[in-house]
């Protein structure tokens, strides 16, 4: 009798366990790591898994389609959810490397309003849906200038503001920031861009700091760069800087002058097993309260007009979080929104110019 009770109550556990596997889902999030990571395991994972009883592995990248693509190519995919760049979430639904999103899951706001007008415009796209905007700005040491730079032009200034300077390794902002620094205005650098002979005007610039120029490839480098004193001054992703400002207590400035903001959005490669949970994960971290929570860490303006009453104080210090957005009026004076279409139609061929440039 004590054997076939035991047998019947480990048959029953079995069962159970085998029950609760099947309900429970894994799924894999990618994004850029450091703070900005931090702030969607914040304000997205932790309370995710709590309400579902789901389980995240968060990995990180360093942005790109190279590894999705491979994944779906491959028929190996491993990845369920990344986070993106508008221009390579354009560029791989094209390819056909993504899911394509029904916006009706989408709730409304917490005011109401339907989803498809909640978000801002330009935010929603048939394989990605925004979750934040953010901004490639540069940014200085205080206590290395009696009087700091102001102007994108400064950025390139070596006689006036010597030292190094740090630079994302990757054609896209720099190429704009350097024909803004050569005089072109925010609102024709497109335009310019679009010619060959704007092309050669924006590597021009970049030829008279480029012997000064230390290269970065991951979010975390540039304000470390700058903190060790390896460089003057150093292109960053305003969020990080912040980070670095108000959780570090580093004695950095933003220069707001000629930033480059941007969007980035959640997609799903093609052929996750995972699919249902990432689409679940999605709609939750893209409501109005998860967006509002997510900027009390990091200072990148939500993709919803619900959330942005709901952003409050930097959940570590007294600091009002709505100045430091980078849609904050005072911000946009001159500044550039990311054109994803012209990135999508010519990052190969400007990639492979960056890169012959960089060798010789």
């Amino acid at each position: 009798m004590k054997i076939k009770h035991f047998l019947a109550t480990s048959a029953l556990t079995a069962g159970l366990a085998l029950a609760a596997s099947a309900q429970a889902s894994e799924i894999t999030v990618v994004s850029w790591g450091g703070a900005y990571t931090k702030s969607q395991v914040e304000a997205y994972h932790k309370p995710w898994v709590e309400k579902t009883g789901n389980k995240i592995v968060s990995e990180d990248y360093n942005g790109g389609i190279a590894e999705i693509k491979a994944q779906v190519e491959a028929g190996n995919v491993t990845w369920d959810i990344v986070d993106v760049e508008l221009s390579d979430a354009i560029r791989a639904c094209d390819e056909g490397l993504l899911e394509t999103i029904d916006h009706s899951i989408l709730p409304a706001g917490a005011d109401g309003t339907p989803a498809t007008e909640d978000f801002l415009e330009g935010t929603l796209h048939d394989c990605a849906v925004a979750n934040i905007a953010w901004s490639s700005v540069y940014v200085f040491d205080k206590t290395k200038f009696d009087v700091g730079p102001t102007t994108i032009a400064d950025l390139f200034d070596l006689e006036k503001f010597p030292g190094k300077r740090g630079f994302r390794k990757n054609p896209k902002v720099t190429l704009e920031f350097a024909l803004m620094a050569d005089g072109v205005p925010a609102a024709d650098v497109y335009e310019v861009l679009a010619t060959p002979e704007g092309i050669d005007r924006a590597f021009a610039k970049l030829d008279t700091i480029k012997d000064q120029v230390v290269w970065w490839e991951a979010g975390a480098q540039p304000p470390q760069l700058l903190a060790d004193g390896e460089v003057a001054m150093t292109t960053a992703w305003n969020g990080r800087v912040f980070n670095a400002i108000a959780g570090e207590d580093k004695p950095f400035e933003i220069v707001w002058d000629g930033q480059i903001w941007d969007l980035d959005l959640w997609v799903l490669p093609k052929g996750s097993e995972n699919k249902e949970a990432a689409l679940d994960f999605l709609v939750f971290s893209t409501e109005t309260e998860q967006l509002a929570n997510q900027a009390s860490y990091i200072p990148y303006g939500p993709a919803r007009k619900s959330s942005n009453a709901l952003v409050g104080k930097y959940y570590q210090k007294d600091i009002d979080m709505a100045p430091h957005m980078p849609t904050a009026d005072a911000n946009l004076k001159n500044a550039v929104q990311n054109d994803f279409e012209f990135w999508a139609d010519n990052s190969d061929q400007l990639n492979e110019r960056f890169n012959a440039w960089l060798a010789n």
